[in-house]
Formats: structure tokens, sequence, C-alpha cells
């Protein structure tokens, strides 16, 4: 044993207690420590790469799970009144039996938590022992290791197609240019790649790289969870320091595409690395009928202390009526007896004990159990799957199902969410000169027609998963990967639609997004531009960058972020690892499915004929097969898929040889508006050829290439709202600055008006007035435009860029400053229209949630003109509709007009009830509101009038929002106005609106996981999002919220039988049933049939729920679940078990039957009872329901006679052996169990009837119109819809405004129409009629 010096064991303890509170943290290599021991490390006190996230071990499960159930309050509870059975003074049951429920109850939850903790343990154990090369100093080379023994500080490489497992600087890639490209797709669900460089400046100091010669320390930022933020730098030994960020770092959990090997230090580990900081569980939320419920359990707690006060007061009355003390109680020491009133005390808690049945102990089990059952039937609805993508609902929130069914405002976003996030280049204006495209546009016209009948996909090859577990060879699948705008065309024959991976296309690959037909009048501009420069100065346009035709199409071309690849080097998608690698090392299905690819060349096809097909020819299909990382290209002849020649061609505008040569580019890019920015420039003949860190490449229309020197990239951010890249040109060696943005930030950065020209300033208001009519058509705008620099004012600017890349403290506010800086006084160039298409069944959806009661906000960073166009075209908004437009600049001027939109918004009554083509519907109002003018509607003496203007508004449009003020407006409508709220967006910047709502929606589209991470339920269209909330919602809500009602009313009803025997036994606390079948009767016999009732009950087919929305307005105004119907089966359970316990009393009255005699007929006419009363509830019945309510029923007799046989002694003196037997033998139990079922049942029964014929509910007409044959319902539902049936509690004449008669003005009667009642004569009234 080797002694420490205590000093120095100090001083390594407070040096590692520093590191850890330090806001910043330093590394170093662990090479030049490797084989010492653990206290040696200099890294020794950052977390190892192991990770756990299992909640127990094996023996802290037990108790660390009971802790955490004995935090619901209900637990305790009955708990305690376990133990308190043990106190003999007060003791009901016997105390070992009092155990056996709350003992069950812990047992089967704790079976559930150590189950799915035992799966964590699983996928923790694969993750951990994956493999990976760690270099290693002892043998100079990389050697295998596993995931959990890496350590910050090691150097780790990664190969080709494998998962990175740490978070590691890059140091050293393969590619000459030192870049790598990454898939994020297991991290955020995008599936472009994301380019990575080496760190700036060190790739020069260090090649070869060496990870021995490594002598740098690496600083950076504490571990945090956002992705798209890392800053540091190497500080080298003759101390000058090498900033990086973001773009160096590559992130746990992803994966390595077409780069051979790249090769860095890890500086996050474990559960420290960006990935498992973001890896949260499922969200925990408290719905809205569950809040209720914990009111209703108050409710029976007062109850059920009032009842056992009853038994505390009527006990000691009836000791005081005798004389002394009755001989049958035992006394107590030196032989006295208790006074009454001790004993009342004492009866208190035994009547707790005796009736703690009115607490439903198995109510919140039985809740999870229902609420499990249907997230699996919802997750497993076909029509909730979109086949495209192949994707389907998920259920993120386990325990807020029913709140589907009672949503009052909905909050979408617009980009992604009701449009498809397809950017489609449309309209372009150049120098104050409009181009219109009318060529194109007819191209996307015939397009969406042909898409619209069948949609254009690729034909693939795709392997289900297997039922059966297979070999790693046998799980790759072959898919068609998009290159360049290539469309794929049949020869006029119609092939089925074929389901696509995900991950199998390149995003924003679309031929609708990619193909551009050039513009005549624009086209024959730029070859004049080139002529007139060959004439004048006998160059070609590379040359001269001033052109600004030439500079509008470069800015297109290169200000972007788009990843640039040739045909044989697409991503290889291959599960081969190297052969050292065991089998068993990689997690199967962790990562998701990676693919190889097969890239499809044809010929190419002048853009002169965009719709013509070419019959002749041959085609090279370039299969790229996968064998240990390496792709190998082999060309084929054409081949026939499915008897259909797969054909190619491009829109470009340039000169292509009519076969596509290995040098085919494909664009991935971040964005779709990159990727359609890009493919319109490529449609003009600016080819973006390449791009690495330092330089990119463009192909000019006449066949040369320009190679820019990249001297920075300035990303986009939602401050700036632009992006610039600075560049030199390769020939005149100016520094230029090409800027792309909103057009909101960019005219504010133009050169001042003093100092433009008249050319200039007519550019800019041509623009100006191009970009209104853009907005106007629905179009998303951006501009352009440029900055000369001079040498000298770029040296200036980059020390000052420099110092913001080095800095860790507030270096994105420091990145911000240098970026604004630089973006002063610049040309503009020209503006861009590009469309974003509206996605299938949008209008629909929209109209048929509105109809349904519920107001539907769309929250934009749009223009106000855009916003409103797509705002008509999806039906938020109508012609009729009056509009209030809200585009302030003051507070004082926003005050004014909001009084005056209430003064005339009040003169319409607010209603829920507007039905397209009605006679009856109200004047509807909508607004309109930018982001300045919602800032100071927001404000605290603003706010009300604000809220109630939008109260009164069918619809509400923000344009120009921020995240950050869409989370505030779903707050402000949350918390004002007391309402169920949803919000359902696409992308990251929609999170905060997501987690401000009562239930958030995220669409896993083409914008990343983001969204989808955040909500608490994800579907893949918005359309999804009708049978959604109207069939799924209306189903959950209302089979769960008559499950709890009936639960109540089965506990009260049954625990009165033993309130009630207390009145003629001297309120003495004992039981007329045996204990053993008291706890069966709730545990077993009873407890299926409500679960299945919650789960399987359907009380309108999904045909009606949609084409009727109105129906589901029952859960908006909490008519399945009110105050009033909780004491209505109160009162019935109260009505019930008086009859089931009196009958049988007056029948039995005077003879000599034992206790247990008596009470077996009550226990079985009691179940009778509420197995029936259930039944009269059902809506729908099955085989299950059959099944269930007959098998509770012979479980109960199977059970009883079972027990009543065997059970000679179980409680002395009184024992129910052979007691049911002997009951079965006497016509008398037959006839008692008869007559009560029936006389306790009969007033329910009579409700429901005359309920159904004298005032039947909306809901009722509905299922009769279910029972109708298909034709006969589609033609009632037809005419219900034309003639608009309102809905009957909220809508009758007096809160209807009469309709105006158009000649003289003067208002008209009501009229109400409505289709007859297709189960009466013509003559008698409407199927729904109302007060009209």
């Amino acid at each position: 044993m080797t002694w420490t010096n205590p000093l120095a064991l100090l001083r390594r303890t407070l040096l590692g207690r520093k590191e850890r509170e330090s806001t910043e943290r330093t590394l170093v290599s662990n090479l030049p420590y490797e084989g010492l021991k653990k206290k040696e490390q200099p890294n020794r006190h950052f977390k190892g790469n192991s990770i756990k996230t299992t909640k127990y071990t094996f023996w802290s499960f037990l108790p660390l799970n009971l802790i955490g159930q004995f935090r619901r309050v209900a637990n305790i509870y009955f708990v305690g009144l376990a133990v308190l059975n043990f106190v003999p003074v007060v003791n009901a049951f016997q105390p070992e039996v009092a155990l056996i429920p709350i003992c069950i109850i812990l047992a089967l939850t704790a079976v559930k938590d150590g189950w799915e903790d035992f799966r964590r343990y699983q996928t923790d154990r694969k993750l951990n022992n994956t493999p990976c090369l760690v270099f290693s100093r002892r043998e100079m080379r990389y050697v295998e290791k596993r995931w959990k023994d890496v350590r910050v500080g090691d150097f780790v490489k990664v190969l080709s197609n494998e998962v990175i497992p740490a978070d590691i600087l890059l140091l050293h890639t393969s590619d000459p240019n030192g870049v790598c490209h990454m898939e994020t797709a297991n991290l955020d669900g995008e599936t472009n790649l994301k380019q990575r460089k080496v760190v700036p400046g060190y790739s020069a100091m260090n090649s070869p790289f060496d990870p021995v010669k490594f002598n740098c320390t690496v600083t950076c930022e504490k571990p945090d969870k956002n992705l798209n933020t890392f800053n540091g730098y190497l500080e080298t030994t003759d101390n000058r320091k090498l900033g990086f960020g973001i773009d160096s770092l590559l992130l746990r959990g992803c994966t390595i595409r077409n780069t051979d090997e790249s090769s860095g230090i890890v500086v996050y580990a474990g559960h420290e690395t960006k990935s498992m900081l973001n890896n949260n569980a499922p969200r925990y939320k408290r719905s809205k009928l569950e809040r209720k419920l914990n009111a209703d359990v108050v409710f029976c707690v007062i109850m059920l202390f009032a009842m056992c006060l009853v038994g505390a007061l009527g006990h000691t009355i009836w000791l005081e009526t005798f004389p002394s003390a009755p001989h049958i109680f035992i006394p107590e020491g030196k032989n006295e007896h208790i006074s009454s009133v001790l004993a009342g005390v004492y009866m208190f808690f035994t009547m707790i004990i005796l009736l703690q049945v009115i607490i439903p102990i198995s109510l919140y089990v039985s809740i999870e159990l229902v609420k499990m059952g249907q997230i699996f039937f919802i997750s497993q609805d076909i029509d909730l799957y979109d086949s495209e993508t192949d994707t389907q609902v998920q259920c993120r929130a386990l325990n807020i199902t029913e709140d589907l069914g009672q949503i009052e405002y909905v909050f979408s976003d617009k980009t992604g969410t009701l449009t498809e996030n397809k950017m489609v280049f449309r309209r372009c204006t150049i120098m104050g000169t409009e181009y219109s495209h009318d060529e194109n546009a007819i191209r996307l016209a015939v397009l969406s027609e042909t898409e619209s009948e069948e949609e254009v996909t690729l034909y693939q090859q795709r392997n289900l998963p297997p039922l059966f577990s297979m070999d790693e060879d046998d799980e790759v699948s072959s898919v068609v990967s998009v290159c360049n705008g290539a469309r794929t065309s049949v020869d006029n024959h119609h092939r089925p639609k074929v389901p696509t991976s995900p991950q199998s296309d390149l995003a924003f690959s679309s031929p609708l997004e990619t193909e551009v037909t050039p513009d005549k009048n624009l086209q024959q501009e730029i070859q004049d531009a080139n002529r007139q420069m060959v004439e004048s100065h006998g160059r070609t346009c590379e040359f001269y960058p001033n052109e600004p035709y030439l500079d509008f199409f470069l800015t297109l071309a290169i200000c972007n972020t788009v990843v640039v690849s040739t045909a044989t080097a697409q991503r290889q998608r291959g599960r081969g690892r190297r052969k050292s690698t065991p089998s068993t090392g990689a997690p199967e299905g962790l990562f998701g499915k990676v693919f190889s690819s097969l890239s499809i060349k044809g010929k190419q096809k002048s853009p002169a004929n965009p719709f013509s097909l070419d019959d002749e020819g041959s085609e090279d299909i370039a299969t790229i097969t996968s064998d240990m990382g390496v792709a190998e290209i082999n060309h084929s002849k054409q081949e026939k898929v499915n008897g259909s020649s797969v054909r190619n061609r491009s829109a470009s505008g340039h000169r292509q040889s009519s076969r596509a040569g290995p040098d085919e580019v494909c664009y991935e890019a971040e964005s779709p508006d990159e990727a359609a920015l890009v493919h319109a420039a490529k449609a003009y003949g600016f080819i973006l050829k390449e791009r690495t860190p330092n330089h990119v490449s463009v192909g000019l229309p006449d066949g040369g290439e320009l190679k820019f020197e990249v001297l920075d990239v300035l990303t986009f951010d939602s401050t700036r709202k632009r992006m610039s890249v600075l560049v030199r040109h390769p020939y005149t060696k100016e520094i230029i600055l090409y800027t792309k943005g909103a057009d909101s930030a960019i005219m504010d950065l133009l050169e001042p008006p003093s100092r433009l020209k008249s050319e200039r300033k007519r550019v800019k208001a041509n623009t100006l007035t191009h970009l209104e009519m853009y907005a106007r058509d629905g179009l998303r705008t951006l501009c352009f435009a440029k900055k000369v620099l001079t040498e000298q004012a770029y040296v200036d600017w980059l020390k000052i860029r420099r110092e913001a890349l080095s800095a860790i403290k507030n270096k994105d506010e420091l990145m911000l400053r240098s970026a604004v800086k630089i973006e002063t006084e610049l040309t503009l160039l020209g503006a861009t229209g590009i469309e974003d298409r509206l996605q299938e069944g949008v209008p629909d959806t929209i109209q048929a949630l509105r109809v349904a009661g519920m107001k539907v906000w769309v929250l934009t960073g749009d223009k106000p003109e855009t916003a409103v166009n797509i705002a008509y075209s999806c039906k938020l908004l109508d012609k009729r509709d009056l509009l209030f437009t809200l585009t302030l600049p003051n507070k004082a001027a926003l005050k004014s007009s909001l009084d005056g939109a209430l003064a005339e918004a009040r003169k319409y009554p607010q209603s829920m009830d507007c039905y397209v083509g009605s006679v009856t519907s109200d004047v509807t109002i909508g607004l309109v509101i930018d982001g300045p003018t919602l800032n100071l509607a927001l404000e605290e003496d603003l706010k009300a009038r604000f809220v109630e203007l939008c109260k009164h508004c069918r619809s509400v449009l923000c344009c120009r929002v921020t995240p950050l003020q869409k989370s505030e407006v779903v707050k402000l409508v949350r918390d004002k106005l007391k309402v169920m709220t949803l919000s359902i967006g696409d992308g990251a910047n929609d999170v905060n609106m997501i987690q401000a709502a009562d239930v958030g929606i995220g669409i896993s589209g083409q914008e990343g996981m983001q969204a989808v991470m955040a909500s608490d339920f994800a579907i893949a269209r918005f359309k999804h999002l009708k049978k959604l909330l109207l069939v799924h919602g209306h189903w959950c809500y209302t089979r769960l919220a008559n499950m709890v009602i009936y639960f109540f009313y089965k506990n009260v009803a049954y625990v009165n039988l033993l309130f009630w025997y207390q009145f003629f036994c001297g309120f003495s606390g004992t039981s007329m049933i045996d204990y053993w079948l008291l706890i069966f009767f709730n545990l077993f016999f009873t407890s299926t049939p409500p679960i299945m009732y919650g789960i399987m009950d359907r009380d309108v087919s999904a045909f009606t729920l949609l084409n009727l929305p109105q129906l589901y307005r029952i859960g908006q105004h909490s008519e399945g679940y009110r105050r009033s119907d909780f004491w209505l089966a109160i009162l019935d359970s109260f009505y019930q078990s008086l009859v089931c316990f009196f009958i049988p009393y007056w029948t039995y009255h005077g003879s000599d039957i034992d206790i247990f005699t008596f009470g077996t007929p009550m226990n079985t006419v009691s179940l009778f009872t509420i197995i029936l009363h259930l039944a009269i509830e059902i809506q729908s019945w099955t085989v299950v329901h059959w099944v269930i309510m007959v098998g509770s029923v012979l479980s109960y007799f199977i059970v009883t006679l079972a027990y009543s046989a065997v059970c000679v002694s179980c409680n002395p003196p009184s024992d129910p052996y052979w007691i049911l037997q002997q009951q079965m033998a006497d016509p008398v139990f037959y006839l008692v169990c008869i007559l009560t079922t029936v006389v306790a049942l009969l007033p329910r029964y009579t409700v429901h009837v005359l309920k159904g014929t004298l005032a039947p509910s909306i809901h009722l007409h509905a299922r009769q119109l279910d029972r109708l044959n298909p034709s006969e319902r589609e033609s009632w539902i037809r005419e219900w819809q034309d003639m608009s049936v309102p809905y009957p509690d909220t809508m009758s004449s007096r809160s209807r405004p009469r309709p105006i008669n158009p000649v003289d003005g003067a208002p008209q009667p009501d009229i109400a129409y409505a289709p007859e009642n297709p189960f009466r004569t013509r003559s008698n009234s409407s199927i729904c009629d109302t007060s009209t």
C-alpha cells in the first residue's frame, strides 16, 4: 500500500471542485497519461461515456419504487387505513386481509415499472458495448474498445457509416479539404447532411495528423443541451488561440457519411453529450378531466367522513340506550368498560376502515390501463399513417388522451404545417424588372394535376420489417436517391404508390422543387449581357462580376449552406462494419435503419420542351453496392421497372451532355428555400459544383467556372433575419459580400437615400412594388444584395471577427455584432417569389374544426399579405368575414383601434356555429395583426381589450411573429379565457408554442424532429388532426368520462350496503358479507368491465363523427363529465343500494338465517345490478363486451362456490361454508335476484327511454343514422350538412341575428332548415329539432 501525501490529495480535490464549478471546460490529451492511475489522470473529473437511463438497481428497486408510489396521496391513504386496521380497538377486518388490496395495487405497479426499467437496462447495455476505434499510445495505433470505455481526452476514429460514440472535436478527416459530412437523423430527424470541418487553422499545423503529437489545450463551454451552439478554442504551445464552433463538433448518435474516416478528441462523454442532455422522458401533464376527478374524490372523502360520523353518533346513542354495558362487550383493564363517547370515537375509525371502498382504490390504476389501451388504438389507426414518409401517429404524453376531445382553440404554424414546406421557385425581380416565369407556372400546373391523380414517386425496393430476426446483410434495403432534380417519368403508365422510408431520399428533392423552366426574357438578358462583355472586352463574364444579372444568380448559387456531392459520392447507407467488429456489438434498431443507395442517371432533356418524353436511347443505372464501407459503381444497360422505363431529364438551361456523367452534382439543403434557389440558379446555368470551407465553385452558362475563395460565412439567425457569404473573386481579387434575407431586413441596410442615384431609387421602388405583388399572391419573398469591400476594411473587420470566434463568454452577442458591422450600405440586386403549397386536406380540416366549435389561429413569421392570401386559400378566412387588420405604430393608435373594433364586434353575438352556406349563420369576424402591433397588444393595459376582441373573432391571423410571441399568445388565451388550447407546428421555432398549450402536436415534416420531441402527440400531416380530434378525441373523452362516473357509482352503491346494515347492528362496524368476497368484488368481479368500457365503447361511428363535426362539442362544454352527472350517479347509487338491501331484508325478515346467508343475496343482486347498469350504458356491443360481461358473472359464481366449499373455518365463529350452494337450491334466492335487479334498474332505464323519446340528443340521432344502410346514411348526412342543423344547446332563435332582406333591409323572420327524421314519417318533426 503506497502512502499518499494529504496535501496533494487536498489539492486534487480542490482542483476537481473548481473544475466542476467553472463555467468553462479545459482538457488535454490522455495519451501522455496512458497507463497511470485514475487519480493521476488530468481529465478524471469528467464523466465517462457509459450511460445509465435506468431508475433502479437490483437492490434499490423495492425501496425506490415504493417511495415513488407513495408520492400518490391515494396510496398513502389506503396504506394508512391498512395499518389502522392493526389497532385492535378500531379494526373492522382481519388485519392481514385488509392489506391485500393495496398490496395487489402496489405489486402490479411495481411489476410494470420493473419491466420498463429492465428494457431500459437492455438498451443501455447494447449501447455501452458498441465497438469503436480509440488511439492507444502503447500500441501506436487505433484499437477497438467499447463505447463505455471511452473517456474525455481520448482520440477516436469514426469510419464512414459508423455512429459517433461521443461528442468529438474534429481534428482530422480523410477529405483533403478537411471536411466530413454528418447525418443527424437519429438526433433531430433531419435527413439532409450537415457539413463539419476541422478546427480552423489546425489542419495546416499538423499534416499528417498524429495524435501523439497533439499538445494543445482544449477550452470549451460547459455541457448544455443546445444542439446549435458550441464555443471554444485550441491553445497551442506558443499561446495562439484557434477558435472553433458547432461546425467542428461531431455529435454522439449521428452517423458519418461520404467520408472514409474522421478523427478527433472527445470533449463530452456519456450523459454530458448533447444528445443525452436532450434525451427527455415522456412529458407528464394533468388532464382537465383528471383535475375534475380529484375534486370529486374530495367530495367522496367528505361523504365518507359524514357516513362515519353518522356511524359514530349512532353507536354512541345505541350504547346510551343500555342501562349498563352489554355483556357482549369485553371490558378493558381492571374489568371496566369504556365510555359510550370513547366507543363512538373508536367506531368512527372503524367505520372509515369498513367504508373505505367509497374511495375507489383501483380507479387510478384503471384510468392508466384505459389510457394505455386508447393510445394503442390511436397508434394503430391506418388513417393516421402516412405512407410517403412511413410515419404513424406517436403518443408521447401518456395521460392526456381525453384532452383531445375538449379542445376549444387551435394555434397553428403555417410553413410546413398548413403548407407542404416544398418550396417552388415561381417569380423573380432583378434590378427593378419583373420576370413572371409563365412557362414554369404552366409546367407546375400540369405537374400538380398529375400528382393529384397519382403522386409522382420513384420506384423503390423496400424490405418490410421481418417478423423474426435476420442477419445484418438481410436487413440492407435499397432505395432510389434523387440527384439534382433528375425526374423519373413513365411513358403514360400508371403505377401504384409505393411508400418510402423517411430516410430514403434526399431532402427537398422532388421534381416539383428541383425543376425550373427558365423565363425566356430573363434567359435572353443573360445571354445578351455575356455577349456584350465578349464584344466589348473580349472576355467572358467570369472576369466581370459587376454585372447585376450575373451577381443575382451568383448570390442564389453560393449564399447558402447547401452540401454538394456527385453521383459517385452519394451517401452510403450500408449497415456493414469493418471485419474486426463483432456482430453483436452494434445495437440493432437503436440508430434507425441505414440503407445502401441506388442512384439512377438517365438521358437529359432540353428545357425547351419540359413535358416531352424520350422513348428511345438507353440509360445508365449506377448501382452503389456496399462492401466494408467502400462504394462500387456498376453501370448497366437500361432496365425496366414494373414494365415501365425509368428516365431522367434536367430542366437546366446550360449545355449538358446527353448522358449524366459521374460529375453530376447532387444537392442536400438544410431548408427548402435554399434548395429552391440553388435549383433556380442551376436552371439558368449557374451551377453550384463544389463547396468546401475554403472555396466554392460555380459553373457558368457559357461553360466557364468561377472558384471563389470563401473568407467567411455569416449564418442566418432569427435576429438578423438574413445570411451573408464573404468571398474573394478569383480574377479581380475583389472582396464581395453577398447577402440574402427578408425584405424587412435587407431594405433597411441599403445605401442611404441621399446617396442613391436615380437608377437605384427606381430599382428599390420597383422591387418593393413587386414584393407586394408576390405577397398578395401568397409567395414567400427573399431579397438579395451585395457589397464590395476594400482590403483595409476587410482587415479591420477580420480582427473583430477573430476576437468573437475565440470568445467563450457572450460569443453569440459578439458574433452578431461583427455580422451587423459589415452588413451595411448594401446594393440591392433583386428578389424572388417562392411558393409553398398547401398540404392536401388543409381547407377541409380547418372547416371541420371550425364547425366542431374550435377557433383556429395561425401564427406565422410571413408578411401579412402572404399570410392573408394563404388564409383565404385554406378557408381560415372567408370573403364574407368582417375583417379587422391591426398594423399600428404606437400604443395610442392601437388602443383607439381596439376600442373601435370592439364596438363594431359587440353588434354581433358571439357564436361558434358558423357553417358555410347556411342561411342561419352569423356575421363572422376575423382579425389580422402583425408582430410589432402584437407586442403592444400584449402589454398589461391592452391585454384585456385584445382578449375580448379575440373572443368575438372566429379566426385570428398573427403575422411577422417570433417564436417567443407565439408562446405568449397561447399562454394569454389559455390563462385569460380558461379554455383548452392546442398548438401544432413542425419546426424548432414552434417548440415554445407547442409546450405552452394544453395539448402540443408536432408534425414530423421536413424541418426535423424538434417539434415532435417537444410535443404530446406527433402526426405526419395536418389533415390527420381532423380524425385525431373529431374521432379519437371524442371517443377518448366520452369513454373515460363515462367510465369514471361509473366507477364512482359502483363503489358508492356497493359500500352503502354495509352502511345500511349498520342501522340494524347497533353501528358496530359489522359486515354481513365475508371479508374475502368484499375484496374480490372490487378487485376482480367488477374491475374488468369498466376498463373494457373505457377502452372499447363507441357512441358514434368514425364515419359519422367525421361528417358531423358538431358532435365534437360535447367535450368542449364538458357535457360528458358534469358535476350534475356525478351527483346524479351518486343519488342513483344510493337508491340502488337501498333497493338491493331492503328487498332481501324484507324477504328474509323474521327468519332464522345467519349473517352470511343474509348477506350473500345482497352481494349477488349488487353484482347483477352493477353489471346490468353498465350494460345499459354501453353504446356498442362486440364479442369482447359479451365475453367480459358474462365472464365477470361466471367468475363470481365460480370463485364464490369454490370459496364456500373450502372455507370451513376461515372467519370463526361465522363461516361462509356452503352458503351459496344452499342459496342456489332455494327458489326464493332467484326470485330475490330478479325482482331486486329489475326494481333497482327500472328508474335508470325509464329515464333513458323517456330522454331518447321526448328530448333526443344530437348524439342519439347520430347513433340512429349509424343503423341505416350506408347509402341512406350518406344521404341523410349530406342533407344534414346542407341544411346546417345547429347544435341544440348553443343555438336558438334568440341568439341569432335575423337575416337582412337584400331589397329593403328589413329583418326577415327566423328560418331554420333541418332534414326530416329518417325514423318517422315525412310529416313528423325533424331529426334534430331545435327550439325554433
